[in-house]
């Protein structure tokens, strides 16, 4: 199984890191992506010389398989929303650019997201992306499969509350599914309330096996595949 989104960097898995992945590759966790952005919230507080970093990262170092997260957050009052959408189009042209995909963060913007994706796949045809964590509506679902899109299910939906988000997962197709963790944040049942981390992506994954009635192997399968084929990893 293969962890498409994970913060291995934060503070709160810091100095025990090597443990975390252990018990990560204990649980049947093959792989968690390498990306690098500057996520939508944070853009404001890019210091000159980051963007720079991101680009150079993005082109030299081979772990980097994605460019991201990045788009847009009307959530949180952290960052101009026109700033957001200036960064979010300077990841998509350097994504395009080094033929690699983006990893797109959507809180309370899908109709924002969806109308620059949109823009984007009249451009230059089918969107090499993942909407990561997804927690959007059907319709959003819809739209971004249609793009080309992958869409990327946490620990979310997992929670008693979110059977409408169950619902959406049922429908999307299997070889357009991927799982995450976004931890250290987002962990899912039975683990709700901890700190998340790489290993419990298999209760996600077991979670939309029951949704979809199909075994865990089945999910296990095809989200390892679709992992590798967007993210171009070896098999």
């Amino acid at each position: 199984m293969i962890d498409t989104h994970a913060h291995l960097f934060d503070d709160r898995l810091a100095g025990e890191l090597p443990a975390v992945l252990d018990r990560a590759a204990a649980a049947g966790v093959e792989r968690v992506i390498c990306a690098v952005g500057i996520q939508p919230n944070h853009v404001a507080e890019a210091q000159p010389g980051d963007w720079d970093e991101v680009v150079r990262l993005a082109e030299s170092e081979p772990r980097v398989v994605a460019v991201g997260e990045t788009g847009l957050d009307r959530y949180w009052d952290r960052a101009p929303f026109a700033l957001q959408q200036d960064y979010f189009a300077r990841h998509i042209e350097l994504a395009r650019r080094l033929g690699k995909p983006f990893v797109i963060h959507c809180r309370e913007a899908e109709a924002d997201v969806v109308a620059v994706l949109r823009a984007e796949f009249e451009r230059h045809g089918p969107v090499r992306a993942v909407m990561h964590s997804f927690s959007g509506d059907a319709a959003t679902a819809r739209a971004c499969l249609e793009m080309g899109l992958y869409v990327s299910f946490a620990g979310m939906v997992t929670y008693k509350s979110a059977q409408p988000l169950r619902d959406v997962a049922r429908d999307v197709p299997l070889d357009r599914l991927l799982v995450e963790t976004d931890c250290p944040y987002l962990a899912p049942v039975p683990h709700r309330g901890q700190r998340n981390e790489p290993g419990y992506v298999v209760h996600t994954a077991a979670c939309l096996a029951e949704v979809k009635g199909v075994p865990l192997a089945t999910i296990d399968e095809h989200t390892t595949r679709n992992a590798r084929a967007l993210f171009s990893l070896p098999g």
